[in-house]
């Protein structure tokens, strides 16, 4: 009998051809990369992707324990890189856009301040000198 360790992820990503690579977790759920970017996304775009599925899952979370319930949940980021190697983000941006029943300004900012600076394992994995800011679209208030 193994003993598996929660705190630990793997993946392993295969050359598939070209730029394009194919990664898989421990658990077989897959994803395509590609660095040129015509058949799917690169890393710097699934960077982005990980960061808003992150935030978002906390975001919902939250939301919930505070009674909210939404119907509406998207987050859009773009990420600023520098121009020299290695081209890494030095700004970050978010837009939450939610609506639902019971949502305020106040809970909806809570819930992504509190992702943000205290829950999202990725914000946390980012360097710190990568600003990250954010702005709130709040509809069907």
């Amino acid at each position: 009998m193994s003993l598996v360790n929660s705190n630990i992820r793997t993946v392993t990503v295969s050359w598939v051809g070209d730029a394009r690579f194919t990664g898989v977790t421990s658990t077989g759920e897959t994803a395509s990369i590609d660095s040129d970017g015509p058949t799917a996304p690169g890393p710097m775009h699934l960077l982005l992707m990980a960061l808003a599925g992150c935030t978002g899952a906390d975001v919902v979370a939250i939301a919930e324990k505070m009674r909210v319930e939404l119907t509406q949940f998207e987050v859009e980021v773009s990420g600023t890189r520098r121009e020299e190697f290695p081209r890494r983000y030095v700004a970050i941006h978010l837009i939450f856009r939610m609506t639902g029943d019971g949502l305020t300004e106040n809970k909806a900012r809570r819930a992504i301040d509190l992702s943000l600076s205290t829950y999202c394992s990725v914000v946390g994995s980012l360097s710190p000198d990568i600003p990250i800011t954010y702005d709130l679209e709040l509809s069907g208030q």
